[in-house]
């Protein structure tokens, strides 16, 4: 076996066959990450004239020192102890002699999948052979994290396209339903958008994810030349949504004239029922009034409608894979991103595709609260599996000069802070 640098189609070629992998590991992203302050190299590992092996490298310059990073980790089989032992090996060379220190992986080995709406926990039974194979080879596992410590989420989300799509709709928790019916009735839409639209996703994340435009322009621009992303954005029909408050504030305005005649003529036990549906009435017609002004409000300042969601999706073989989402939070109550994720999955389902990946959470098994516990949540309103992965796993490559790089990464730290 040796390792060496491959060509973007070599690489992509191989990519493209090997399961599981995910757009982390692409050469697409390679360019993605080219532009935000890491150098790449494609590698892999060659017998004869077979590729048996191979990775993305993003290397990160950190002060004197190069640290490398292989998101999702490689694509190879952890299984196979030869193969993984006689890779490391060359791996720790190559990189050596680039003046690497150490390599972390996140690799995309599933230790448990969990179902919460069923209450079901399944336990992938090749996991600690894999696991024992890695720390035999010589990585340091860093540790079982639950919140986002780790270079990439070790949950994620994930929602099996393995029914007709109105059967994933109604396998869908009855308040996510709610919510999603909620905003198409309310003249929530959703458009295909195109790397002009790209501003929409920057602005709704950009507190998010601390990422510049330049990383979703690069995501969109890259990924396009293969037809492998697609971004959409929701909209709120702002005349729609007048039209539907002045219906329901006339229907509500009818029941009320309807029931104040009912007290006026009834005088047995059942009056006081009457004026106890008079009372959430009147409670109904108030809040249909408060929205009445608000759409008024609404259409005047946006009459060609607002948009209030988007989402930016990679197809990578038969999957889906969230690269972003984000929502204007001043437009929240129209559940427009619920709408949004369900279109996807909806089209996709049709398509043939196999699963959504709706993006990182924290441990979903969590009972204490936490600030991501929303997110948890709203995810699992789709009813996901939520895929729970080894983690973080760092390879040491250059010892003596990653002795120096753990011993001056307090002044490092100390620099950021001033």
């Amino acid at each position: 076996m040796e390792i060496k640098q491959l060509t973007n189609e070599e690489f992509s070629n191989f990519v493209d066959h090997f399961t599981p992998s995910s757009f982390y590991q692409t050469s697409e992203y390679a360019l993605i990450m080219n532009h935000q302050n890491y150098d790449s190299i494609l590698v892999g590992a060659v017998e004869e004239t077979s590729i048996i092996a191979a990775s993305l490298i993003l290397i990160e310059k950190v002060g004197l020192f190069k640290y490398a990073y292989a998101p999702r980790g490689f694509l190879i089989d952890y299984k196979n102890l030869t193969i993984l032992t006689e890779f490391t090996k060359k791996l720790k060379k190559f990189l050596s002699k680039l003046d690497v220190v150490a390599v972390k992986i996140c690799p995309s080995i599933t230790y448990k999948i969990y179902d919460l709406v069923n209450n079901t926990v399944e336990v992938n039974p090749d996991y600690q052979l894999m696991f024992e194979n890695l720390k035999q080879t010589g990585y340091f596992h860093m540790g079982y994290n639950n919140l986002f410590e780790s270079y990439k989420p070790r949950f994620e989300a994930v929602v099996p396209l393995n029914k007709p799509y109105y059967e994933l709709f109604q396998n869908f928790k009855k308040e996510m339903r709610t919510k999603i019916r909620s905003a198409d009735r309310n003249g929530v839409q959703i458009y295909r958008g195109t790397i002009d639209n790209v501003e929409y996703l920057y602005m709704q994340t950009r507190k998010k994810y601390h990422k510049d435009i330049g990383y979703f322009k690069d995501a969109y621009e890259f990924f396009d030349r293969n037809q492998k992303v697609d971004l959409y954005y929701a909209k709120l029909n702002t005349e729609t949504y007048l039209k539907v408050c002045k219906q329901e504030y006339e229907d509500l305005e009818a029941k009320s004239r309807q029931i104040n005649q009912q007290v006026l003529v009834t005088k047995d036990e059942k009056k006081e029922k009457i004026i106890s549906r008079k009372i959430e009435i009147d409670k109904q017609l108030a809040n249909a009034k408060n929205d009445l002004v608000y759409a008024t409000k609404l259409l005047r300042d946006f009459p060609t409608g607002v948009v209030t969601a988007s989402a930016m999706f990679v197809k990578h073989q038969n999957q889906i894979f969230l690269l972003s989402d984000g929502h204007d939070k001043r437009f929240k109550k129209f559940h427009s991103k619920h709408l949004l994720i369900w279109k996807v999955i909806e089209k996709y389902a049709q398509l043939g595709y196999q699963n959504v990946y709706l993006g990182g959470v924290v441990n979903p098994t969590l009972k204490e609260n936490n600030s991501y516990m929303g997110l948890t949540t709203f995810k699992n309103g789709f009813h996901p599996k939520f895929l729970e992965y080894i983690g973080d796993l760092e390879l040491i490559t250059n010892s003596p000069k990653y002795f120096i790089y753990r011993q001056t990464s307090p002044l490092r730290s100390f620099k950021k802070k001033k």
